[in-house]
């Protein structure tokens, strides 16, 4: 045998040595992999079991309790009690109070107007008292007078009775005396030196008199 022939022939064997390795190894790692699928398949089962179980049941965390309002002891419920009728009252007052200033205010709204209306009256009273008779001017303007004292009367201007009366100093304001006797008791008005008048049973202006003193 020739040297060449030596040579292709220890080449084929060194082939043939290694396509027997390689079948060899892919023969063990389709060993390994079918022996891996086996394993998996096994545990398969445990895992779905396990995942099948129910949860327990986890015990209730226990709540805490709501702390219920405290009872108002007698003595304090008694003690509010008064206060609210002690503010009951005062709120009540206050408002008959306020009625009681509203009522004034719209009874006596007028009484300015009507003082200066009373002074122009006293003047056509001092006319009159010196006006001729069978002057028919005068009796104008005593239909005049009359007029205007109609209107106070409709607004509840209304004069004081003094003369002859009793001495009465929330009405009368005595400016000068004179001796009782005569038909004069003592302690009465025997002059009107100028007329008084209330407004709504308030004294605007007192009657200014005269009186009999013993």
């Amino acid at each position: 045998m020739s040297e060449v022939e030596k040579v292709a022939s220890k080449s084929e064997a060194v082939n043939e040595a290694e396509e027997k390795e390689a079948k060899a190894e892919e023969a063990e790692a389709e060993e390994k992999e079918t022996t891996e699928e086996k394993v998996e398949q096994e545990k398969e089962p445990e895992t779905h079991g396990e995942s099948a179980k129910p949860e327990e049941a986890k015990p209730e965390e226990a709540k805490p309790e709501e702390a219920k309002p405290e009872e108002a002891k007698p003595e304090e419920t008694e003690d509010l009690q008064d206060k609210y009728m002690r503010l009951m009252a005062e709120y009540q007052n206050f408002r008959n109070r306020t009625a009681k200033e509203k009522s004034d205010i719209y009874a006596h709204a007028n009484e300015k107007f009507a003082l200066d209306v009373l002074e122009v009256i006293d003047n056509f009273e001092r006319a009159m008292s010196a006006k001729p008779e069978d002057d028919k001017f005068a009796d104008g303007i005593e239909l005049i007078l009359k007029q205007l004292v109609s209107v106070l009367e409709k607004n509840n201007v209304k004069e004081i009775e003094a003369l002859g009366k009793p001495f009465d100093p929330n009405f009368h304001n005595a400016v000068m005396t004179e001796a009782a006797g005569e038909g004069k008791e003592a302690e009465t008005v025997t002059q009107v030196l100028q007329k008084g008048y209330i407004l709504n049973s308030k004294v605007i202006r007192p009657a200014m008199v005269a009186v009999a003193k013993e």
